[in-house]
């Protein structure tokens, strides 16, 4: 699905990713690598296909968009260095000329010369890329720049005439604020609360939809 968002076209994919058209850049949020590696250290079981797959949805993106860039609105991993970090470096070297950029959030706790060697430019607080501020939670006060954020998972329920729900991940489009929904699978969600104006974009088996919460 294309929006517009400040003059600028933005492709909302099924994928869990925003292409801006106009930059060649592919944006994500909550990617989350290495997670299943932290639970299973924990003794959690968690199968690794989960990060493969999450690798492999990204390589879709990359051959579907042929992106400049990749940005990365915080929590690119979930922890520090572990084997499913490894993995990122092993896909990273498909992709020399791809530039990354993280906007570091809560959860991203890698040495400077871990991010340095595989090759991604990370930012402490915030990206300015007018008219856009990426960063990684809301901002407390606004101004000029739209804010394209991620870290809270959101989620959106649609109902059926015959009273079924479903609880799916969505992109919300507020007034000063979009939030991304966590790319990788193996995140929960979380409710926004709406306000009238606000969009939600579900992200459903087949397609992205556009849902109006507070109509």
């Amino acid at each position: 699905m294309i929006i517009h968002i400040k003059g600028e076209e933005l492709v909302l994919s099924q994928q869990r990713a925003i292409y801006w058209t106009s930059k060649k850049m592919l944006i994500i949020s909550d990617l989350h690598l290495g997670k299943g590696a932290h639970f299973r250290k924990a003794g959690i079981q968690i199968p690794v296909t989960l990060n493969t797959a999450d690798l492999n949805k990204l390589t879709d993106l990359i051959t579907e968009f042929s992106p400049d860039s990749l940005l990365i609105t915080g929590d690119m991993f979930h922890h520090q260095m572990n084997s499913e970090a490894e993995l990122f470096r092993q896909w990273r070297v498909q992709y020399p000329e791809l530039k990354i950029i993280l906007i570091k959030g809560n959860h991203d706790r890698l040495k400077p010369e871990d991010y340095m060697g595989l090759g991604i430019e990370t930012y402490q607080k915030e990206l300015l890329d007018a008219p856009f501020r990426f960063i990684h939670d809301q901002p407390e006060t606004t101004d000029d720049y739209y804010n394209i954020t991620g870290h809270i998972h959101p989620g959106v329920t649609i109902y059926g005439k015959a009273r079924q729900r479903m609880r799916l991940p969505c992109f919300y489009f507020g007034k000063n604020c979009a939030i991304l929904p966590a790319f990788s699978v193996f995140t929960g969600l979380s409710k926004v609360k709406a306000e009238k104006g606000d969009l939600f974009y579900a992200i459903t088996p087949e397609k992205v939809i556009l849902i109006d919460q507070a109509k």
